[in-house]
């Protein structure tokens, strides 16, 4: 896998939430242009741009949040100029994401959800040169071809949905028809942070997983951002996935597994809403970084 990974984190910018627990086309182009602990809320004002959607993804603030882990986060948050979040959730059986920052809205999953794509299509035929584009290039077209490969967009629906289920998504549901001309089926299922980052965190531990994780681990240079530039942890293995909101906006995500040197493992789902690719994987950037400082506070497990 790739170097240094960490736990999920949820972050919002402008508009700022902040928890703490004791962390065709699919709109990436072809080739893609311990235990859980109870779960504290931080709230931030936000700017007067952004008070929309925090009022629609926030909760109201909890006591007993680490208030220099909150300050950070509001100033890093604040510097991106984006509506950003994040979700962090140890992994495990029985992960959860317990760190969460920020935006909170459901968005559409876009090429991360290609990871149990990959899953679902594995399983059934086995490993492919569709599977490796899918995930290290974020290649729509292969990802296609695994889907087709599931059977009818009823079949494969449900199949990649069993799948998140598996992985502790009781809710998530991939759509079994088109929702957006241009777009995939697939990319337009809505998956919350702290659920995509729960995800995540039973990845490792799934059956079936080991491949589609080393491939997340080798991923091209359209997705070493966020996660991928934590420094500290031993290798990290991410899926990025972007594209532009019916409202016109940019959304930027990610999901990644960090793995440490004693062999303990975090989960994180970051995501960044802005006016671009390039400005949401910047801001993603400086959740990495940031996420990089604050390392010691991320929660972190292994699978049994």
């Amino acid at each position: 896998m790739g170097k240094r990974r960490g736990r999920a984190v949820s972050v919002w910018v402008a508009g700022v939430v902040l928890t703490v627990a004791g962390v065709m086309m699919s709109g990436c182009a072809t080739a893609e242009s311990p235990a859980p602990r109870s779960t504290v809320t931080v709230y931030a004002s936000p700017s007067s741009s952004t008070s929309a959607a925090a009022s629609a993804s926030s909760t109201q603030p909890s006591a007993g949040a680490n208030p220099a882990l909150a300050a950070g986060f509001r100033r890093v948050a604040a510097g991106t100029g984006l509506r950003v979040g994040i979700a962090v959730a140890p992994v495990g059986p029985n992960a959860t994401a317990s760190l969460l920052f920020g935006d909170r809205d459901p968005g559409v999953a876009w090429s991360t959800i290609k990871v149990p794509l990959a899953v679902a299509a594995e399983r059934e035929n086995g490993t492919s040169t569709a599977e490796s584009n899918a995930i290290i290039n974020s290649d729509n077209q292969a990802a296609e071809q695994l889907w087709a490969s599931l059977g009818s967009n009823t079949e494969g629906s449900a199949k990649v949905t069993a799948v998140l289920r598996e992985g502790g998504n009781p809710n998530t549901v991939v759509p079994s028809q088109q929702l957006r001309s241009g777009f995939t089926i697939f990319g337009q299922t809505r998956w919350t942070l702290p659920d995509a980052a729960t995800f995540a965190g039973h990845l490792p531990c799934m059956p079936g997983t080991g491949h589609v994780l080393s491939l997340m681990g080798q991923v091209a240079g359209n997705q070493q951002w966020g996660v991928e530039i934590m420094q500290i942890p031993k290798t990290t293995a991410v899926k990025g996935g972007w594209g532009p909101g019916v409202d016109g906006a940019y959304l930027v995500r990610q999901i990644g597994v960090l793995t440490y040197r004693d062999g303990q493992q975090s989960a994180v789902a970051m995501s960044a809403v802005g006016g671009s690719m390039s400005s949401g994987t910047a801001a993603l950037n400086a959740l990495g970084n940031w996420l990089n400082q604050n390392i010691a506070a991320l929660p972190r497990g292994r699978c049994r």
